[in-house]
């Protein structure tokens, strides 16, 4: 039976999700399908992407899964003409694939290290407007893309500066696209979202932030009782309603912006 939706906000488009297996991309997934969108699901976790896809199509909605590597641009472009393919057109891209890697110095992160890193989250996110943009000037529909950035890409932390360097370079490429597309008066809508502390599995892999023992993940409980003013974390739904509202006629006015979502955590 066909989940019932209060207004099928996005009703009828196609969305594309970067890490669209777990976290704030499973739970984009859920909310933009629950609208009416179709959902094309980008990871490289092929147990737990084909298993959201089946949930969404369990509820009577429409989500397939592509095996992909954002960092690979031949991988991007095999992606994009299959989810045309399969779907005709591309209305909306979140790109959301990202990793995190903690350092305590700057001074001992490796540059390998540097590298992945910039590779995902930076690369990855050029990589997808580069190639569906030309999708969504091809449907001639306009569309919506987000770039997931960070409260970090907003301020700096002390064990996080190759995280920060990569999601500051998200939230100006994601003005300077916004611009390009504003100029060519092609009605793609350019914006960025910035969560702050969120329980997702990206916490796993920054290691000895907040908490005791090593290469232990911190506890967001405590971590947002101390720093998040509204005092508790954010969940993924909070973050995927965000980006629903940005995929929508509702938010046919915002380009250029950028979305913060952290609880009071970056204006303290």
């Amino acid at each position: 039976m066909k989940e019932a939706s209060a207004m099928g906000r996005i009703e009828g488009k196609i969305a594309l999700i970067t890490g669209g297996a777990s976290g704030i991309g499973a739970a984009c997934a859920r909310v933009l399908a629950r609208e009416g969108a179709s959902i094309a699901i980008s990871d490289i976790q092929d147990d737990k992407s084909a298993a959201l896809a089946g949930e969404i199509a369990g509820r009577g909605g429409k989500a397939r899964y592509w095996r992909h590597d954002v960092t690979s641009e031949e991988a991007w472009i095999e992606v994009v003409a299959e989810v045309e393919g399969a779907f005709g057109r591309l209305d909306i891209l979140v790109n959301n694939a990202g990793i995190g890697i903690g350092a305590p110095s700057i001074t001992t992160m490796s540059l390998a290290d540097w590298r992945r890193q910039q590779a995902v989250n930076v690369e990855g996110v050029f990589l997808g407007l580069k190639h569906v943009l030309p999708a969504m000037r091809r449907a001639g529909n306009g569309g919506s893309i987000v770039n997931m950035s960070s409260v970090a890409g907003l301020k700096g932390s002390p064990t996080l500066a190759g995280y920060c360097a990569t999601k500051g370079a998200v939230r100006l490429l994601t003005k300077a696209v916004a611009m390009e597309c504003a100029t060519a008066r092609d009605g793609v809508r350019v914006n960025s979202v910035h969560p702050g502390i969120i329980e997702t599995p990206i916490w796993e892999t920054i290691a000895g932030m907040g908490q005791s023992g090593a290469n232990a993940p911190p506890d967001l409980d405590a971590l947002s009782a101390m720093a998040v003013p509204l005092g508790v974390k954010g969940l993924p739904d909070d973050i995927a309603n965000a980006v629903l509202w940005l995929a929508s006629e509702e938010a046919r006015y915002v380009t250029g912006a950028e979305l913060v979502i952290d609880g009071g955590l970056s204006v303290r």
